[in-house]
């Protein structure tokens, strides 16, 4: 009777043919149902399926209205590395490497395909590291990052912002994991994100944190070694190229130019080699932060050498760490003002009208590059595309994207609905009911989306470009506050690092 009662527990082999269950969300979201299991697949991701559908018909659109990519200032740059591998001073060499791996085709089309099939990436992982929440929250999480009008744009656009933000995205979903091995993957990607851009470094004590909070200290060291190897060793070819110390030489120059929307040299007093750095105007009559670095009257830019040499850069530091340490107050409050157009309902233009239309699908072809660094820039971009470069507008492909765009969007209140959500939920439930076991699984996405919203406005100035990359992260912060769903836990028993019993509910 026993042995009787022994085979009756023992699980039926599985039909050939048929997927074993467990794994990854993603890989369980990716992996081809059975005839069988169609059906039900359709019902359970018909809605996301959709949404991905609708993804995929708009940047299809933007291949064929804008041939074979949008052009920034900041493109001709990098296209100059491609072809002289050196770390830049003003932006790190990620993004270049990227466009290397692309030479081949010999087109920017390739670069601008391979970004938004990036983009489509980012929102099958928001979407499947969201299915602890209930389907329909997890689909509109992942719906920003595939249908906002803005992130399409940026993906056409040839600047680092779609791969940085695959890059964190990537990194954040795999922060479940206990194993090793993907804990130094997510090291790798929050490395390669650093040298993508540079506001990826304090994404790295983030995701450390969290493990440490988690209290697995040694995997939190796995990371940040998997993370600063890549970091060091660039920072050791960006030494080699400049004798200077660290990944960039421009820290000082724009931390400078963000202090001057309120220095007063009058407060301050500074020395006399660093009031030549002042500016007579008052703070409200001052053109943006930005011109501070790359306008001609700009006392930096009149400083003698190149703007980004070493001892301009330390002159530079050390005015913005002068006024901010005089100034502390007029600081805050000048990065809540940037920090708080993130969260307007529209769009005003800004830091000015050029700037602002390389975010909007032009009517009219763009003109050729003004500044001198990006005309030498453009004449290795021919050398990447072996003819002729510059945007062709196909209508009416693009006059329906132009249309588009000016109706679909993220509203800037309701990316901070969002922001919000996930710590007053958390409040409300601990007073309800009783106190959560470990960190939330909400918060490595929030802290993320969080620092990638306010360094930008902290160090150098708001920007329109800046805030797309938070924006899934926040999406996926406030699915996960959804009523989760506990039943569906991860291979290893936890689902974010919550030990939660199954009965209890959020």
């Amino acid at each position: 009777m026993q042995e009787e009662r022994d085979d009756a527990r023992v699980k039926p082999e599985p039909r050939a043919g048929t997927p074993a269950r467990g794994g990854t969300p993603l890989a369980r979201l990716l992996r081809t149902p059975s005839r069988a299991r169609k059906a039900a697949w359709w019902r359970r991701h018909g809605w996301f399926a959709g949404v991905l559908a609708a993804g995929v018909v708009l940047r299809s659109l933007a291949m064929l209205g804008y041939r074979p990519a949008l052009w920034f200032p900041d493109s001709y740059t990098y296209v100059v590395t491609v072809f002289r591998p050196r770390p830049d001073l003003v932006r790190p060499a990620g993004y270049s490497m990227f466009m290397k791996l692309l030479e081949p085709f010999h087109g920017f089309w390739a670069v601008t395909a391979a970004q938004h099939l990036l983009g489509l990436a980012t929102g099958v992982i928001v979407y499947a590291t969201a299915r602890r929440a209930p389907r329909w929250a997890a689909t509109l999480a992942a719906v920003p990052v595939l249908l906002d009008a803005y992130q399409v744009e940026l993906e056409h656009l040839l600047v680092s912002d779609t791969l940085f933000l695959f890059l964190v995205v990537a990194a954040v979903a795999l922060s479940r994991t206990e194993r090793p091995a993907t804990v130094a993957a997510i090291g790798l990607l929050l490395a390669a994100a650093t040298l993508t851009r540079t506001v990826g470094q304090p994404l790295i004590v983030v995701l450390a944190a969290w493990y440490v909070l988690r209290r697995r200290v040694g995997l939190a060291g796995v990371l940040l070694a998997a993370a600063l190897v890549p970091v060091i060793a660039y920072g050791g070819w960006f030494y080699a190229t400049y004798h200077r110390v660290g990944l960039v030489g421009a820290n000082g120059a724009f931390l400078y130019a963000r202090t001057m929307s309120f220095a007063d040299c009058a407060r301050m007093n500074p020395p006399a080699d660093l009031r030549v750095l002042c500016d007579p105007r008052p703070p409200e009559s001052r053109p943006p932060s930005q011109e501070y670095i790359w306008s001609k009257d700009s006392p930096l830019v009149k400083l003698p050498g190149i703007t980004f040499s070493k001892a301009n850069d330390d002159l530079a530091s050390r005015f913005a760490t002068l006024a901010v340490t005089s100034q502390p107050l007029d600081y805050a409050a000048s990065v809540l003002r940037e920090l708080g157009r993130t969260f307007t309902w529209g769009r005003p233009v800004y830091p000015d009208p050029e700037v602002y239309a390389y975010y909007q699908f032009p009517a009219t072809p763009p003109g050729p590059p003004g500044r001198y660094p990006a005309q030498v820039g453009a004449e290795y971009a021919k050398l990447y595309e072996q003819g002729a470069i510059g945007t062709e507008i196909v209508e009416p492909y693009a006059g329906w994207l132009r249309g588009y765009q000016s109706v679909v969007r993220l509203p800037g209140p309701v990316l901070l609905a969002l922001l919000l959500a996930p710590p007053v939920a958390a409040v409300v439930r601990r007073v309800r009911g009783p106190r959560q076991a470990g960190p939330p699984a909400w918060l490595v996405p929030w802290s993320a989306a969080v620092v990638l919203l306010v360094v930008p406005p902290a160090v150098a100035e708001f920007d329109y470009r800046y805030v797309l990359p938070a924006v899934p992260l926040a999406c996926l912060a406030g699915a996960l506050i959804v009523r989760p769903d506990l039943r569906k836990r991860s291979e290893n028993g936890k689902d974010f690092g919550n030990d939660i019993p199954r009965n209890v509910r959020l």
